[in-house]
């Protein structure tokens, strides 16, 4: 692409690099100058413009923008995501739905990594987003940019990227109580949570806090897609009343502990292959913690492994919450 000062005599064809004010209006960037914008130039007494013109191989912006947002959705409905019109060499996909957005880090690196004139810009992976929230960007930062380099970016970000909506409906959270919290508040924050995913509770049941009497009622679940557990007293050990009674039960845990904070007393296991999550004391308030990210990915039918709670940590250290029992700092007296 070549690009710099053009006579207005040969600039026919040309795209404008920058906008031009005019008696009446302006002439927009990115217009393709005809026979007519180049008079209406002239007769602001210019005699040459800053322009931009494509070589044989180049593409133009918006089709190079478009061409790679196809790439990165070849199949808008079955990837959950909408791609918006092209324009100013830039395409918005957007979400259908609520849901998770999955994103191939690796490829969206790899399309980065083609020429600095092609860029893809992303949620986090696994961001929770709403419905018609964006989800990323593809931007052509030149006016036009070579072919083979389009092709390749295509090639680098193919199905990059696609949203996980809600899957489960069947929710089930177990809360137990002690003599002196038998009214914990807070079940409030986990409903609007589901909320915001489309889900709600579909029981929601209460146990003494103690082992067998909350093995008996983890028992008694049977038709619950996802067990949610929210105990009166923190769990602080793998042998605690919440994760004994999931083993007592006859299910199992996977993972105790997570490298999130806000969200480190979180619990990972499984009951007659339903999936269990031992909830934190942090979820009775509505700012985001680890917990939030685990059950965002099951509900919206993601597998989460212990390892993968293990790699949550780099970015793991979320907002404080101020109304916590044990802040992660004293406060100065």
């Amino acid at each position: 692409m070549q690009f710099g000062p053009v006579p207005l005599s040969e600039a026919e064809g040309a795209i404008l690099a920058h906008s031009v004010a005019l008696p009446e209006g302006r002439l927009r960037k990115g217009c393709i100058l005809g026979r007519k914008e180049i008079a209406q130039l002239q007769a602001t007494g210019r005699t040459e413009v800053i322009a931009a013109r494509l070589g044989a191989d180049d593409m133009h912006e918006d089709e190079a923008a478009l061409a790679i947002a196809r790439a990165l959705v070849p199949d808008p409905q079955a990837a959950g995501l909408d791609l918006r019109p092209v324009g100013t060499g830039r395409v918005n996909l957007h979400a259908r739905a609520a849901g998770v957005v999955e994103v191939r880090s690796d490829q969206v690196n790899a399309l980065n990594a083609v020429d600095p004139m092609i860029t893809l810009a992303t949620v986090p992976r696994c961001q929770r987003v709403g419905a018609g929230e964006m989800v990323a960007t593809v931007k052509i930062i030149a006016y036009g940019v070579a072919a083979p380099d389009v092709a390749a970016a295509c090639r680098a970000g193919t199905q990059a990227l696609r949203l996980c909506p809600a899957r489960i409906g069947r929710i089930t959270l177990v809360e137990t109580h002690t003599d002196s919290n038998s009214k914990v508040l807070g079940v409030d924050a986990i409903t609007n949570r589901l909320a915001a995913l489309g889900a709600n509770l579909a029981t929601h049941l209460h146990s003494p806090h103690r082992e067998a009497d909350l093995a008996a009622t983890l028992a008694t679940v049977t038709d619950a897609e996802l067990i949610l557990i929210l105990t009166a007293s923190a769990t602080s050990d793998l042998h605690d009343v919440a994760p004994a009674a999931v083993r007592k039960a006859g299910g199992t845990v996977d993972r105790f502990g997570m490298p999130v904070d806000p969200g480190n007393l979180l619990f990972l296991g499984s009951l007659n292959g339903i999936p269990v999550i031992g909830l934190p004391g942090c979820v009775r308030s509505p700012a985001l913690n680890g917990a939030d990210w685990v059950m965002e990915r099951l509900i919206c039918g993601m597998a989460v492994t212990a390892a993968d709670i293990a790699a949550m940590g780099v970015g793991g250290l979320l907002k404080e919450i101020p109304t916590r029992g044990r802040l992660r700092e004293a406060k100065p007296e």
